[in-house]
């Protein structure tokens, strides 16, 4: 049997109120440690925002993760991609870290490639759901 590290994140503590708690996150990664024979090491949960390229100097529990997950030689497991990040140089950015890691949600065989499609689809989301922008700027009628 393999072995994992799991890391659970929430933006705000309001998302704890919606669909996206801790709860349903745990929830995801047992489905998938359960179907692909994955024990969990060690687990770390922050509440925490993920924008930002220095987005990892804050996030305390996650390099705790990365740095477990290193020294038993384990990937690192999420529900979602976008509890690392919606930021599409993040991703790579911690690949940089030497330690795999695993979405649940993708399951345990997504490759880089498929994981960086994701990402830029998690990025363009958050600019979706991040409020509205400035209209764009209106064509003037022909002459």
């Amino acid at each position: 049997m393999s072995s994992a590290v799991a890391y659970y994140r929430l933006s705000t503590h309001r998302q704890g109120r919606s669909g996206l708690s801790i709860e349903a996150q745990r929830a995801a990664v047992a489905r998938c440690t359960e179907a692909d024979g994955i024990a969990i090491v060690d687990e770390f949960t922050e509440i925490e925002t993920g924008k930002g390229s220095d987005a990892l100097d804050h996030r305390p529990q996650l390099t705790a993760a990365l740095a477990l997950a290193r020294r038993a030689k384990c990937p690192v497991i999420v529900a979602k991609l976008d509890r690392l990040s919606r930021n599409v140089a993040f991703i790579p950015g911690l690949r940089v870290q030497r330690v795999p890691f695993i979405v649940a949600e993708l399951g345990a065989d997504a490759d880089p490639f498929m994981l960086h499609l994701y990402a830029a689809l998690a990025e363009k989301e958050r600019r979706l759901i991040s409020g509205p922008r400035p209209p764009l700027p209106r064509a003037r009628p022909p002459a």
